[in-house]
């Protein structure tokens, strides 16, 4: 067994990551940082230490803020967008759309829209076919990442639903589709749910989750 004075050390350590994680949590969930890298910085900064927690254990305290501040209603938007999601994707079914993202997980806060990946050789046919549904079109745009020294460009398209709810539809190359990719804040597989799998959880489980253990 460890010394008394370094077990007390690394208690001392794990409630400052714990601390850091819930400041930038609280950061994310008031929407006053978007992503979570700068979150964590920024929350570390705030209370003077040089800690910064996974992203994973931002996430945990982001879903217990949510848990604690928005009660019974949360179950239920969270089903209501998963219905949102279906729908888009019947649109999407030509594209091999996967809903991705908290909705996916069962995450989902005040805050969150739909993530949902299609794939396709040209992303104007995917534009075209949520205008020929008359969708509210909010922006569309490319975005480029370097990973592992390789430039890669998606297009964004981001809607505003009948609901006022807002939805996010990335589209990726064609060849992509049966690629599997980390996900930047779990580190597991972004599998995601593809159409059908998402009536299945509607129909057996709509509040199901997708997170690791």
């Amino acid at each position: 067994m460890a010394p008394l004075g370094d077990r007390l050390e690394v208690s001392r350590l794990q409630k400052l990551r714990k601390r850091v994680a819930r400041e930038a949590a609280i950061l994310l969930y008031t929407s006053q940082e978007k992503e979570y890298k700068q979150a964590k910085i920024r929350a570390s900064q705030t209370l003077s230490v040089r800690i910064l927690p996974a992203n994973a254990e931002v996430a945990v305290e982001l879903d217990r803020i949510a848990e604690e501040r928005e009660g019974p209603s949360r179950p239920e938007r969270l089903a209501r967008l998963r219905e949102e999601a279906l729908r888009l994707m019947t649109i999407l079914q030509s594209y091999n759309p996967r809903l991705i993202g908290s909705v996916w997980r069962g995450t989902a806060n005040k805050s969150s829209d739909i993530d949902i990946i299609a794939f396709a050789s040209d992303h104007n046919a995917v534009l075209t076919s949520l205008q020929e549904k008359s969708l509210e079109i909010l922006e569309t745009k490319w975005i480029s990442v370097t990973k592992q020294g390789k430039k890669e460009s998606t297009f964004h398209i981001h809607l505003l639903l009948s609901s006022g709810n807002q939805a996010e539809v990335v589209i990726q190359k064609l060849e992509k589709v049966n690629i599997s990719r980390r996900c930047e804040i779990y580190g597991d597989y972004l599998t995601g749910l593809d159409y059908s799998q998402l009536q299945r959880v509607l129909k057996e489980n709509p509040l199901q989750r997708f997170t690791p253990d």
